[in-house]
This record gives structure tokens, sequence and C-alpha cells, in this order.
């Protein structure tokens, strides 16, 4: 899931300011006392782009559809829990088929959530014609990567309603971590009837949209700055819902957003970093909550040929100071990151060591340890063996204060470094940057991934040849191959998937396919009687946990 943490829009209007802080307080005027104790307001650092599930690829959308939709299975906090499901299914057939009974749920209207509401959702997401970037994650289902090629009719994908109430789902080949996997947004029910009477304004207004979450979405539309979820009665856990409301303001300025809270309109301000994180550090409502998270940068090498050089990926990478860049510009709300694959996600199966603390992974930190002295002499070999005496290239990256930060001491750090380099940084709202990437119009562009289930995979994954968010299109083919027989051959025997994944994650350190800059800390002030606040796997909150305490 691409991640927004440090991608806060600053372009936001003083008028725009202004009427969100005089709406927020105003709603707070009219609030009852015990109306306020049942209401959260949260901070965001981005509007809504959209509520398909089809179509989503970043965490705020994420999280909103996690607040008011719910799958066969939930998170909450680190425990994985049936949602519509009835229990947590054990495949057969050797780990490929999954028989799934389902609770009798119902929609926000009322109609009962059926498992052909989940035949149908997953056929639309894999189907061509809906355009989903996140079609790729259905692989190992059967037949969809040959629907998502064209080559099947996406009716032909491995799951199938046995009756109102239950799922069988039949997998081309097992996939160990399918349970987690299944618990994303890419893989919730969406109800036909809804998608076929709103036709292409699905998940761009709430208005005719059904939800059967802890919340349902009142009154929002793309573009909207501030936007409501109120408690869905119709939910099948409404009872453990506490709150009756969520509020959430999306916040473009840190000082905004601090006065926000400090006046109470805020009951958590979250996504802090840069200066913001490192003054408010020491404030008793401040926390930090590790993610499995990874911010990097990519280079473009179809329009620059020469970046398919592994020695001057290799010497931008050894310009980085990682620890400083965590410390002193992103205010301990990043951790280095030396590899893809995040720190305290994934274990050893056999010996319990964590994947980043593996020999072979430590080995590679010569790769990304800062060097400028070995940064510039394979940088003049690549440039000897490319044929070019400098090197003009353009950073693509949001313009958050954060961001731009990062991006002004990568420049200062590779200029000073490596003869001949010359780096202008094109700040950009986060969609600019997104459409950016999706074209592979940028020379190098900065980056970050989120985890949608937690497996090294899911981050492996991204840098495999073809993959539609590979967007530097670099290609390996032993690391094709190792990813590939981590999700299929070796699926069944997890000593031998774990080398797999070890020796894919070495050949990208090595080759800096990706180079990788720091590993995420959500930070967040929150008021002392908000309760419930934890972080799953995937970097999601449970709202539906989220309370109030009495003063």
């Amino acid at each position: 899931m691409k991640n927004l943490r440090h991608s806060k829009l600053l372009s936001f209007a003083i008028i725009g300011v202004s009427a969100l802080v005089l709406t927020g307080c105003g709603a707070q005027k009219h609030d009852s006392s015990a109306q306020k104790d049942k209401t959260v307001s949260v901070s965001a650092g981005s509007t809504i782009n959209t509520m398909d599930s089809s179509l989503n690829t970043d965490m705020y959308g994420a999280q909103n559809l996690f607040n008011t939709m719910e799958g066969l299975y939930r998170f909450t906090g680190k425990k994985l829990e049936p949602g519509v499901a009835k229990s947590i299914a054990k495949p057969t057939d050797g780990g490929k088929k999954y028989t799934i009974a389902l609770k009798h749920t119902k929609w926000s209207n009322g109609d009962p959530v059926t498992a052909n509401d989940f035949v149908y959702a997953w056929r639309r997401i894999v189907d061509p014609k809906t355009g989903s970037q996140y079609s790729y994650i259905y692989s190992g289902i059967k037949n969809a990567d040959a629907i998502v090629a064209g080559k099947k009719a996406p009716d032909t994908l491995g799951i199938k309603a046995l009756g109102k109430y239950k799922l069988q789902i039949t997998l081309e080949h097992p996939i160990p971590y399918f349970n987690t996997l299944v618990t994303g947004s890419q893989f919730l029910p969406i109800n036909q009837k809804t998608v076929a009477t709103l036709g292409d304004k699905y998940g761009l207004t709430s208005k005719g949209m059904i939800f059967n979450g802890p919340f349902k979405l009142e009154n929002w539309k793309v573009g909207d700055t501030e936007w409501h979820e109120v408690k869905n009665n119709s939910y099948w856990n409404a009872k453990n819902v506490k709150l009756n409301q969520l509020k959430y303001y999306y916040i473009a300025d840190p000082n905004t957003g601090l006065n926000l809270y400090d006046t109470k309109v805020l009951d958590r301000y979250q996504d802090l970093s840069g200066d913001s994180a490192r003054q408010l550090s020491h404030n008793k409502d401040f926390k930090t909550t590790p993610q499995n998270s990874t911010s990097f940068l990519e280079m473009n090498e179809k329009t620059h040929p020469y970046f398919k050089n592994a020695k001057l990926r290799q010497a931008l990478s050894l310009t980085i100071n990682r620890n400083e860049t965590s410390n002193n510009i992103l205010g301990k709300t990043g951790l280095p990151a030396h590899q893809l694959t995040p720190s305290n996600m994934s274990k050893n199966p056999t010996t319990g060591t964590d994947f980043t603390n593996e020999p072979a992974i430590v080995a590679d930190r010569k790769y990304t340890e800062y060097n400028p002295e070995k940064a510039k002499q394979i940088w003049l070999e690549g440039l000897k063996e490319t044929g070019q005496k400098e090197i003009n290239v353009t950073l693509t990256a949001d313009n958050t204060d954060t961001t731009k930060k990062v991006a002004e001491y990568l420049q200062s750090n590779m200029e000073k470094d490596l003869p001949g380099f010359h780096m202008t940084i094109s700040s950009v709202p986060f969609k600019t940057r997104m459409q950016r990437q999706a074209n592979k119009s940028f020379d190098m562009i900065t980056g970050s991934w989120m985890a949608d289930y937690p497996d090294p995979t899911n981050f492996l994954d991204l840098f495999t040849t073809g993959n539609s968010n590979n967007d530097g299109s670099w290609s390996n083919k032993q690391y094709d191959a190792l990813v590939k027989k981590a999700e299929t051959t070796d699926a069944n025997d997890p000593q031998a998937r774990w080398q797999d994944m070890i020796q894919a994650q070495d050949i990208l350190t090595k080759e800096q396919g990706v180079i990788t800059t720091y590993q995420d800390n959500s930070a967040a002030l929150t008021k002392p009687d908000v309760k419930g606040f934890t972080s799953t796997p995937t970097g999601m909150y449970d709202m539906g946990a989220v309370y109030k305490t009495n003063k």
C-alpha cells in the first residue's frame, strides 16, 4: 500500500484553513457533553481519493475503507480475527482450497452481505476493464494472472459461492500468508447493485454507497477536507463499537494542526514528522509507533538507461547517511532502512530471528552505510562504463515540509560526493507525484510502501519485472525467480521459502534496484481520555475499538 505518512499536501488555501477551524469549532459548540464523549476527531494527512476498494492505492483510503467496510477477516491490534467469516478457515487440498462459512451480516441499508458480494468484488478487481493497480495482489488465486493478462474471463477466477453464505476459494498453489492477505482492502465485498446504480460515481461520493463495517461515511465527496463517519447500527458487532462518530480533518500545515489540537477541536493529531515531531517529542501526549513501511528512491531505467549500471545506483546509495536522516531530518519518526523489507515484521520460522537481522541481510549493509569515498570511486567507474561525463536529473518528491528537507539533504550529499552529478528538485502534490510514477514520467522519484500483509514478499514482489509498482523498471531474472519460488514452489516449505526471500533481498540490496532511505514510525499527539489506538501489522487502526474515558 502506497504510504502517505510523509506525503502531507501543503498547498492549502488560507480560506480553507479558516473554514476548517470555524466549522470544527462550531461543531464542538453544538455537541452535547454526552455526544462529545462518543465522538473522536482525528487529523488526516490527505483527503480521500476514492472509496472504491478496487481502485484505492493509498493508506488514507485504506484506513477509511477499514473504518466502514469489513472483509472475511480483520486485525484487532496484532490479532487476526473473523470478520464476515464465522471462523478462520484452514486450507485443504494441500493448502490450495479454502471453504469459508459466512456470518449472516447486513449492509447499512439492511440488505444481507452474501457470498456473491465477495465473488463480484474479487472478479471486478482482476478484470482488466476495471484498471486496478492492485490486481497483481490476486496472483496465486486460480486463473488470476491469466485474467489480469486478458487471457481468461473474470468469471473463471478461483472463487465461487456455495450458497448464500458460503464461499470456496481455489488457489493455483499454497499461499502461506493467505489469511492475512485477505484482510486487505482489495479483498472487501462490494454490493453489485450499488455499483450498477452509481456507475462511474461509485467511490467518489458517499451518496448512494452502503457499508458493512463499524461506521458509515456520510455527506462526503472527493476533494472534501472534512468528513464524518457515524456508527453503523447494522454492523454485526455494533454493540462493541464504542463511538457514535468519527470526525476527520485534513490538516496541511503543522501549526494549524497543533492549534486545533490545543483548542480541543482535535482529539488526535497524527502523522507528525520532522521539526514538528522533534519539537513535540517531550509532550506528554506524544507517542511514536513503528510501522511496517519503507521509503525509497526509484531511478527511471527506461528513460535514463545509464541507471541500469549498478555502480551508479550503488554510489547514490552510499552518499546517504541514514542515521542522520532519521535523527536530524525526520525527528526520530523514521528508522534507518538498509533493506526494503521492514524490521520487526517477519521472523525466521525455525530460529525466530528477525528477517533484517539474518547474517546475509546484515552483511549487505556495506551497500547502504554512508561511505562517500567508496561512492566517489564507483561513481567514476560507472560514468566511464556508461560513457557519461556528467548526469543531470530531476528528483520528483512530495511538496511536504519533511519530504522537501529529505530531498534537499539528498541533493546536497549527492552533489557534494559525486563528481558531475547535478540534481534539481521538483516538489509536487501527492496526486501529481503518483501520476508521474504511474506514467513513468520522472528521472528519480521518492516513494514508500506500507505492508498489505506482514510478509517480505509484499515488499519484494514490488520490484519484480513487470510489476505495476516497479516504476523505475529495474529488472533481474534471478531475483524474479527467487520471489516466484517463495510464492509458489517453496510455499509449503517454510525454511526453503525463507531462504528464497533472503536471497532475493540480498540481490535487491547489492544491486540497489531501489534505494531505501528510512522505515516509518508514525507519531501522534493523543488526548489522555482517548484510548484504543492500536496499529495493526498493515498500519491501520481499528477505529471500532477506540473509545473515550470519563474524566
